[in-house]
């Protein structure tokens, strides 16, 4: 049973998923369809977290809007997310998988 659900979620999953880890600044390009029209929104922030496996992994993407963290949650082998590209490396390398104490801080302590 394992085997065929495993053999369906390969039709649904990309074959070049971007490389990138936690704590890394990344631009997504995600597609917005608004009534007939589709357009392309870019989300530029930092990794927090990754979850799931196969199909069903996501990628949470935080950033700072207005004095106001703003978190949003990607699945990475969606079609809508077009393009998931590395804007720079972390300047320290995070010595944790989820990065959820970034929550917590203000200005230039809560990014890496």
């Amino acid at each position: 049973m394992d085997k065929i659900i495993q053999e369906v979620q390969k039709q649904y999953m990309k074959e070049d998923v971007p490389s990138f880890k936690v704590g890394d600044i990344v631009k997504v390009e995600y597609l917005i369809k608004e009534g007939q029209n589709e357009r392309v929104q870019p989300f530029i922030g930092q990794v927090i977290q990754f979850t799931g496996h196969g199909v069903s992994k996501t990628f949470a993407v935080r950033r700072i809007v207005q004095g106001e963290g703003v978190e949003r949650t990607f699945p990475l082998h969606s079609p809508r997310v077009l393009n998931v590209t590395v804007e720079r490396g972390p300047k320290r390398k995070p010595r944790r998988a989820k990065l959820f104490y970034l929550r917590e801080r203000a200005g230039r302590s809560a990014q890496l």
